[in-house]
């Protein structure tokens, strides 16, 4: 049951709101949720970073031009909907992509421009900080270009006071706070999963590493402060209202919750902070996220670790290629379509073909497919080449074809999880779909189900993305009842009834997974084979 215009002017006009902003790759979105957590307004800014001396960065300038046009399209959308002035909000929450490097001197001034998480030029620090730490430091974390930035002797190093992520500068600059929310402190450095802050062995021992480099400062005085979803994190200072809202109109004073990550805010929007629960997002690229209920016993290179808003350990599967060859094929269909002189609709065309995959045999039939438009970490590959290979007695039909497709489409990130779910027998009772793969009702969710042998669900809700997931942490903190965990919020004040559908996997499906990964693993050799020879 919808809340009436009224009621949600009246949200506005009495602080009944929280207002979530997240810094995406290619968009900057303010997302403002009323008393019941359903948006009720909306601004989006689009933004590009760009290779500057070979490193990927934005400006200082393009983040806060960014942030002041987002905000003024969504107060806009206010005043045409609902014909009242924003002056204040409930609760405001950050977020931003994850990771990267914004390392500041003692006057607040960033000493060398922003490094997005995109550079991959911290390989001989990420090996290093992976072997002294025994704990996978992936080449996008913070840690790994600070400790990059040392060996390669950058001058700004002895300068730093302050280090931060993109989420926690425009946070900084709000609010004064140097705070940051675990989840996004998880892809700085090591998180203590007991003590729920930075792991104060592994700062030991990244001091020591250091130490003959006769710095003024030691780790722990550089990095932000850690807080857990629900702690405040300071408020809206006068100078940050004017930074946030150029029309003057925003008052100060407003609480901000901890900034948090991509990663986290995803987990927030798609109802997936609780233990044994995860959440796969699946269109370009793939990842997938498990809450764990304890440590991992090694460590992997296929598997980072991150937080949950609230700190428990999460381990995420990521990888580069998911539905590009697939869509590439669609097309090609639709160009034979329309060299018959057949009008195609292209959702018309997904549904046909994405359905049509459920007849094949359960194990595709013998065919085999690579979809590695690039490199592939957890397999081993630093660039790709989409492949199609069959046997001359593999059953070629139009439904094996398009299944096999859809199957190598997860296929790395099976590969991830395989050594999560088998070697390690993590535990998961239910994972979320969201995302492209997941557009064409009950297909990728059956494969989905299939590869990972747990019930998949796809909620309504998961396009709404990580503003409204930084809005509900906002909402969270000023709302919650006394002991009211995360988990509970959200199951119970915004996502109670909307369960989605969930589908159980099918064992033939399962079995025919298996049969398929074989061949999968065995073929790599081929696909090696095209990457040397097809130059």
């Amino acid at each position: 049951m919808g809340r009436t215009k009224n009621e949600i002017k009246n949200d506005i006009l009495n602080g009944n709101t929280a207002l979530g902003i997240e810094f995406g790759s290619t968009r900057i979105k303010a997302v403002l949720v009323g008393e019941d957590n359903a948006p009720i307004a909306s601004g989006a800014h689009d933004w590009e970073n760009r290779l500057e001396n070979n490193i990927w960065t934005y400006s200082l300038e393009d983040v806060w031009s960014g942030l002041q046009d987002s905000y003024a399209k969504m107060a806009q959308d206010v005043k045409a909907q609902y014909d009242v002035e924003l002056t204040t909000v409930g609760a405001i929450g950050f977020s931003a992509m994850m990771h990267g490097y914004m390392a500041f001197d003692k006057n607040g001034e960033l000493l060398v421009p922003f490094r997005t998480w995109r550079n991959t030029i911290t390989e001989e620090a990420s090996e290093k900080l992976t072997e002294v730490f025994k704990y996978h430091i992936p080449q996008r974390w913070s840690i790994a270009h600070l400790y990059q930035a040392i060996l390669n002797k950058e001058e700004h190093v002895a300068d730093i006071a302050f280090q931060t992520t993109l989420a926690g500068y425009v946070h900084w600059k709000l609010t004064g706070e140097k705070v940051l929310g675990v989840g996004e402190a998880s892809g700085m450095f090591p998180i203590d999963i007991e003590t729920k802050g930075f792991n104060r062995k592994m700062i030991a021992q990244f001091d020591e590493l250091t130490a003959s480099c006769n710095f003024s400062w030691k780790l722990a005085d550089i990095l932000p402060k850690v807080l857990v979803a629900g702690e405040h994190a300071g408020t809206l200072t006068e100078e940050g209202a004017k930074l946030l809202d150029q029309s003057g109109k925003l008052q100060a004073g407003i609480p901000l919750c901890p900034p948090e990550g991509d990663a986290g805010t995803g987990m927030a929007a798609t109802n997936s902070v609780a233990k044994r629960t995860g959440n796969v997002s699946a269109g370009t690229s793939v990842f997938a996220m498990i809450v764990l209920e304890k440590e991992l016993t090694k460590v992997y290179d296929a598997i980072d670790l991150v937080t949950t808003p609230t700190g428990n350990l999460v381990a995420m599967v990521h990888c580069n290629n998911c539905t590009s060859d697939l869509n590439a094929w669609v097309n090609l269909f639709k160009e034979f379509a329309e060299s018959f002189g057949v009008e195609t609709d292209m959702n018309k065309l997904f549904g046909t073909l994405y359905n049509k995959a459920l007849e094949g045999d359960d194990d595709c039939g013998g065919l085999l497919a690579y979809n590695y438009f690039s490199g592939e970490h957890i397999t081993g590959f630093e660039e790709g080449r989409p492949l199609f290979v069959r046997m001359p007695d593999s059953k070629f039909t139009l439904a094996n074809f398009m299944r096999v497709h859809l199957f190598t489409s997860l296929g790395a990130l099976k590969t991830g999880l395989d050594i999560l779910l088998k070697q390690e027998g993590v535990q998961v009772d239910k994972i979320l779909g969201h995302g492209g793969l997941f557009k064409t009702k009950g297909v990728g969710q059956k494969i989905m189900a299939a590869a990972m042998d747990a019930p998949v669900s796809v909620m309504e809700t998961a396009g709404e993305g990580g503003a409204w997931g930084i809005a509900l942490l906002a909402s969270y903190m000023i709302r919650k009842a006394d002991q009211e965990t995360l988990d509970d919020y959200l199951n119970e004040k915004v996502f109670a009834g909307q369960e989605g559908a969930s589908l159980h996997p099918d064992q033939k499906d399962v079995d025919g997974f298996e049969k398929f990964m074989k061949r999968y693993t065995g073929g790599l050799a081929i696909e090696r084979a095209a990457v040397e020879n097809l130059k």
